[in-house]
């Protein structure tokens, strides 16, 4: 099997932001502890799939906060109809 030679080092995800969640997960660059500290003896092929898990964390967080804004979405200023109680 031929292994593709890389001319270009894939760069590290992190922006700076460094803080954790609870599980581990950085704030910033979405990556788990085990991929930030192993992030510079992975291979290429490593590195590319945590990039990939990346895109799909950051797509799910997408999703729960539209799905957030869409359940909180009230109108206030409308006043709701009230039947009579007795």
């Amino acid at each position: 099997m031929n292994q593709q030679f890389e001319l270009f080092e894939i760069a590290n995800p992190c922006i700076g932001l460094c803080q954790s969640n609870k599980k581990g997960y950085c704030f910033g660059c979405l990556r788990s502890r085990t991929e930030r500290q192993l992030w510079h003896n992975m291979t290429t092929e490593q590195q590319r799939e945590v990039l990939r898990l990346i895109a799909g964390r950051k797509l799910r967080i997408e999703q729960m906060r539209q799905r957030k804004n869409e359940q909180l979405g009230f109108d206030f200023e409308e006043i709701p109809e009230i039947g009579e109680l007795f």
